[in-house]
């Protein structure tokens, strides 16, 4: 991690934050009533929107929806009221809920997008109305405001640096499957093109897919054809963009009678994932520390709805396809492994031993000394 990322991660986490003014009009509809969205006046409590692209990966309930809830609470002294909606993956839903938040009138929007070009119309209303626009994890089209996310193409190098390692000097023996993201996901794409630029030349891709809407069954699926057109017996390694898609990876690779399985990676450290690096079926995963990340979109929109500006903890700035030079704060990543599940998902409190080691996993527990 270089030293300006470490300062905003911790900058970050801490919450400090300097704000600078910017300006916040008052204006004023013909009927005399006050605008309905845009920055909140002084002192006045403030309505965030938040809205997550899906339920089946379990980040986004388990630990994203609550911090920035958490986060939002802490900068405003529980002044603050969050609107939330889930898409569960369709991007017609989220354009939908982005209307109903600006007739709600909210004061700034956190969007995590099903699909960032579908949603580049929305996020256009927004601002229309007078809504600032935070684009947290993927990053959105449009007129947006700030982003956080991590540094994904280096996601993708991390996952195929550990798939080097796993294979050693056998990399060139077989071939490997690819198993991305999907192509509506930006981040998708970043994580691709991290991860070819520490496997080609180094390894023979087989098959690669673009998996459709991130379903662990569409990865199942994929897989199991690659199985088929190549020969079980070829395949030697798998790059899975994420964790559930390992699941369904390794379901293929398991009916197939492959023993033992070939290394594949991931991403999320989902708990599951966690599980079948513990038990040895899954490789690595990449961790994310969500903490930061969902402390930087709540720092950026309490700001924003405030009619302020969050310089400080800003580290970079991200082109999108439609916005040059938005401000962002990007998160470093950690390649978790077997020999480091203590010092990082349990360390942080992600999870506890006892959600990790169950019954199925207590033997595979002890010997990594996790019990």
């Amino acid at each position: 991690m270089n030293t300006r990322m470490r300062r905003a991660a911790v900058a970050v986490a801490a919450g400090a934050m300097a704000v600078s003014l910017a300006a916040c009009g008052s204006a004023k509809e013909a009927g005399g009533e006050k605008k309905p969205s845009g920055p909140a006046a002084a002192g006045e409590a403030i309505k965030v929107g938040l809205l997550l692209p899906e339920n089946q990966t379990a980040r986004y309930e388990k630990f994203d929806k609550p911090l920035i809830e958490k986060k939002i609470s802490d900068l405003t002294n529980g002044k603050a009221q969050v609107v939330y909606a889930n898409a569960k993956q369709d991007a017609t839903t989220q354009n939908s809920q982005v209307d109903t938040m600006i007739t709600n009138k909210v004061n700034v929007l956190i969007i995590d997008a099903v699909d960032a070009k579908a949603i580049a119309g929305s996020v256009k209303k927004a601002k229309d109305a007078g809504i600032p626009v935070v684009a947290y994890d993927r990053l959105a089209e449009g007129p947006i405001d700030g982003y956080t996310s991590f540094d994904n193409e280096e996601v993708g190098k991390v996952q195929g640096k550990a798939l080097l390692e796993a294979l050693g000097d056998k990399a060139k023996d077989g071939q490997i499957v690819m198993m991305n993201g999907s192509v509506t996901d930006p981040n998708a794409a970043l994580f691709k093109k991290g991860a070819h630029s520490v496997l080609d030349g180094k390894v023979t891709i087989g098959k690669e897919y673009d998996t459709k809407e991130w379903k662990p069954e569409n990865a199942n699926t994929n897989m199991a054809g690659a199985l088929s057109a190549l020969g079980k017996d070829k395949v030697i390694g798998v790059y899975s963009a994420n964790d559930g898609m390992a699941g369904g990876v390794i379901t293929a690779l398991k009916a197939a009678g492959l023993n033992p399985l070939p290394p594949v990676t991931g991403q999320d450290a989902e708990l599951a994932g966690v599980q079948r690096i513990v038990a040895g079926e899954q490789f690595m995963s990449v961790y994310k520390p969500y903490a930061p990340e969902a402390s930087a979109a709540a720092e950026m929109a309490v700001a924003l709805a405030q009619g302020k500006k969050a310089d400080d903890i800003i580290n970079n700035k991200v082109d999108s396809p439609t916005t040059k030079g938005v401000p962002s704060v990007l998160i470093p990543v950690v390649s978790l492994t077997k020999n480091n599940i203590k010092d990082t998902v349990i360390k942080d409190g992600v999870y506890t031993v006892d959600e990790i080691c169950t019954d199925k996993y207590a033997a595979a527990c002890a010997t990594l000394g996790l019990k």
